[in-house]
């Protein structure tokens, strides 16, 4: 398992990012089954997972905050 930083994040498409997340969260759970107790390889599968859905939220509200003055200006219109 490859660590997964940010910037390699931000290089992702969003289907990309989608699917390595469903990657992770797949490959912890096979982890967690082989083993009963937390090690190195699910404590790093469980930051990238972190990392992705931090980068995700971010993006989701950097992305309201550009549409929200757009929505304000519609409904004083009407």
């Amino acid at each position: 398992m490859a660590i997964l930083r940010v910037k390699d994040i931000k290089k992702m498409e969003k289907k990309e990012r989608e699917e390595k997340l469903k990657d992770l969260r797949f490959e912890l759970t096979k982890a967690n089954v082989t083993s009963q107790k937390t090690n190195s390889k699910t404590k790093e599968i469980k930051r990238a997972i972190s990392r992705l859905i931090t980068f995700q939220n971010f993006l989701k509200k950097e992305s309201e905050k550009i549409n929200k003055p757009v929505k304000e200006e519609l409904k004083k219109a009407k």
